[in-house]
């Protein structure tokens, strides 16, 4: 991206910035680097934890997460590349997570997984799956009560990993 992405604004705000707006309703854990840390304009209910590894991926920021939180809450896990994503979203996933049961909820549109992505406390104990650089394994794990949330909002599938994904956005 040439820059620290998380950073770069999309509609005039950065892009991280964007993000947290939408957890301002939850109790809050920003797993982060250093750099963006120090952006980051830190709210009641808000806990930062930085992550000196982020090139670790974001299992280990998940790891990180989950070490800080209560083992009996529920998480539901935002991407910061992912500024499209809504309150409405959110409370969504977050509700059918709920209510359904599930250990692990996400939505779904054409079999693509997307974001925010709920894990129960027994989905959270499970960490010790996980593989490489992602939570796919915990995602999938089949021990685990998984429900998909059928939704097209894009909130939830856009990504920012290239130039030419943040200039996309900027012209809708």
């Amino acid at each position: 991206m040439g820059a620290q992405k998380l950073l770069m604004p999309v509609r005039g705000v950065p892009m991280i910035d964007r993000v947290l707006d939408v957890t301002r309703d939850y109790e809050t854990i920003v797993v982060s680097s250093p750099e963006v840390a120090a952006h980051i304009r830190v709210r009641p209910r808000m806990q930062v934890i930085l992550n000196s590894k982020p090139d670790l991926g974001m299992a280990h920021s998940f790891e990180i997460a989950n070490g800080a939180a209560p083992p009996e809450d529920a998480l539901l896990v935002f991407l910061g590349d992912k500024p499209l994503v809504t309150e409405a979203l959110a409370k969504t996933v977050a509700q059918h997570g709920v209510a359904s049961g599930a250990d692990v909820c996400f939505p779904e549109r054409d079999g693509l997984g997307g974001h925010p992505v709920f894990f129960s406390p027994r989905a959270r104990s499970r960490v010790e799956i996980l593989t490489g650089d992602s939570l796919q394994s915990l995602r999938d794990d089949p021990e685990l009560i998984k429900v998909t949330v059928p939704l097209d909002d894009e909130g939830a599938y856009v990504d920012i990993d290239e130039p030419a994904d943040l200039r996309t956005i900027m012209n809708e």
